[in-house]
């Protein structure tokens, strides 16, 4: 068991593979981040008419299947020690949040709709930009 200083100066132990583990989170991660960017080019051609509504609901599949992996890869994470417990919370959180999203996805509730895709992508830019913090870190420890 190999340990690394978190940024609260405490040490915690971290099993070894942690590496390979946090690099497939940011790679979900960045994934889901993507999927949600492509949702909003999308969400943009809807209006007047529906003219990516199949593409854009594509991208919901796609968006809960990386936000779906990103939660597990953190979860994985914070179970070694590579990453903290809020972290694979707010994942779960946002996975959940996209089937609100489909949910909500008709013209009658975008009042809804749309604030929630803010959310969700408030949170999924929040846990990437913590897992590269992560990864970095590791990557610097070890240099």
């Amino acid at each position: 068991m190999t340990t690394s200083t978190s940024t609260t100066g405490r040490t915690r132990a971290t099993a070894p593979g942690s590496d390979g583990l946090l690099t497939a989170l940011v790679g979900l991660a960045l994934l889901a981040v993507l999927s949600e960017a492509w949702q909003f080019v999308t969400a943009g051609q809807l209006f007047p008419g529906d003219g990516a509504l199949e593409a854009h609901q594509a991208g919901a599949v796609v968006l809960h299947v990386t936000s779906g992996l990103t939660a597990v890869a953190a979860v994985l994470a914070a179970r070694r020690g590579a990453a903290p417990t809020w972290l694979w919370l707010l994942a779960v959180v946002v996975f959940g949040l996209t089937f609100v999203q489909a949910a909500t996805g008709g013209r009658s509730t975008l009042w809804v709709h749309v604030p929630g895709a803010m959310v969700v992508t408030v949170g999924s830019v929040w846990v990437l930009a913590t897992a590269v913090g992560l990864r970095s870190r590791g990557t610097a420890a070890r240099s």
